[in-house]
């Protein structure tokens, strides 16, 4: 209990280290870039935020609701992606929360700021909608309220029903990128180099 309970407060340290750093960096970004842009190139980059929230909470749930067992036949094939699927569902709780809360969370926030420049950049295009502006600011930001809540429902719906196929495309996109990069990203250790490492399947010296 003690041990699961260090280990989850060292991951929420860290993940809450991840989600300040990254919220500086997204909200820098996106504030300059809405900066430079007019109302419709604006909503194209808040379109864009939304969709990024919404493809994340999916990954967040197909990794919760993907079943391990299909992908160990995978595995023993050598498909790629496989291990890295069955990696990702190890560690549904830690990949959920980054999706889901981490991403969700910052792209919730972000998605207000740039709705509110939206409508900014709208009143200076059209004057004559300056009497309105408070109406405006709602009926922009209830839209986009209304599309990221119904686009996470019909992504719920379709993550939980295509999990593991989800997970899988995630597992090859992260075999690209430990191909591609040398890295480790959600790879699973087989049984056999375990046991050489506890000198199991060491062969006998001779004498």
């Amino acid at each position: 209990m003690g041990g699961l309970l260090q280990k989850s407060l060292r991951w929420a340290i860290t993940i809450g280290l991840i989600t300040a750093a990254l919220a500086v960096i997204l909200t820098v970004t996106s504030t300059s870039l809405m900066a430079g842009l007019s109302w419709l190139g604006g909503l194209v980059v808040l379109l864009a935020i939304v969709s990024i929230g919404v493809g994340f909470d999916m990954l967040g749930i197909a990794a919760a609701a993907a079943r391990e067992k299909p992908f160990h036949s995978m595995a023993a094939k050598k498909v790629p992606g496989s291990k890295e699927a069955i990696g990702i569902i190890r560690r549904a709780d830690q990949f959920s929360n980054f999706c889901n809360d981490v991403v969700g969370d910052i792209s919730g926030v972000i998605s207000g700021a740039a709705a509110v420049a939206v409508v900014a950049s709208l009143i200076v295009s059209f004057p004559e909608w300056r009497s309105g502006e408070r109406l405006v600011n709602v009926l922009v930001v209830s839209a986009i309220s209304a599309l990221t809540v119904g686009g996470k429902a019909l992504g719920k719906t379709l993550s939980i029903h295509y999990a593991n196929a989800i997970v899988f495309r995630v597992g090859i996109f992260f075999n690209f990128i430990n191909r591609k990069l040398g890295l480790h990203l959600f790879e699973i250790k087989s049984k056999t180099k375990r046991k050489r490492k506890r000198g199991d399947l060491r062969a006998p010296r001779a004498d």
